[in-house]
């Protein structure tokens, strides 16, 4: 009798022992479960951070702004393209140097802006024929519509100029289309709200009015 209730308690504790087991096991695979969503939803809410939330809300002011700077940026790095393959002062050369090394970075940090706020940037237009470009494509000749642009014909008489006419034609245009930059990034900064894109259009003017002067006593100088 005694021996037949001793199995008896070995047989509960093990079936207890199982029991406790199968508990743990559960538990830990709800836990491994949970921490595994924990990881996923952090995952995603990282990959989810964008350029634009780090810099605070934006408006329309914003978008017009990295949009219109963008297309002003890409016809200044096109004329200063054109100084490379013609005889020009070193001044000149120097400059056009200059202007692509600080616009081109600046075309890529506005184009991620546009693509975070779900919106696109413009087509390059730039190295096109001007001749064959309609007077109001939106693409390339904005002169009615952004400040300091310069029009299909302007740009085919610098392309076909050369020499100390080039260098001129050249020193004119430019700061005529730094002035127009200064414009639209006092609209900005007036008028925008996203944080980075002020900033930029802080930068921009600092770095144009520096580059006017220079240019203006380039012109007095020829």
């Amino acid at each position: 009798m005694t021996a037949h209730r001793a199995f008896i308690r070995r047989t509960a504790l093990v079936a207890a022992t199982g029991a406790a087991a199968l508990v743990l096991a559960a538990c830990g695979g709800n836990d491994k479960g949970h921490d595994m969503g924990s990881m996923e939803s952090s995952s995603k809410a990282s990959a989810s951070a964008s350029p634009s939330a780090k810099g605070g809300k934006h408006n329309s002011a914003d978008v017009s702004f990295a949009k219109e700077m963008i297309q002003h940026h890409r016809q200044a790095i096109e004329m200063a393209d054109l100084a490379d393959g013609k005889r020009v002062s070193s001044e000149v050369k120097d400059l056009s140097t200059e202007v692509k090394g600080a616009q081109d970075p600046e075309i890529k940090k506005m184009s991620g802006w546009l693509t975070s706020w779900g919106e696109e940037a413009p087509e390059d237009m730039s190295g096109m024929d001007h001749g064959d470009m309609d007077h109001g494509d939106m693409g390339h000749d904005m002169s009615s519509s952004m400040p300091g642009m310069m029009s299909s014909e302007d740009m085919d008489k610098l392309k076909k100029s050369s020499g100390a006419d080039f260098d001129k034609m050249f020193l004119e245009m430019m700061v005529e289309h730094h002035k127009g930059a200064l414009q639209m990034a006092e609209t900005e900064k007036a008028k925008g709200e996203y944080g980075p894109a002020k900033k930029l259009a802080d930068d921009v003017i600092t770095a144009q009015k520096a580059e006017i002067e220079k240019m203006d006593t380039m012109l007095k100088k020829s």
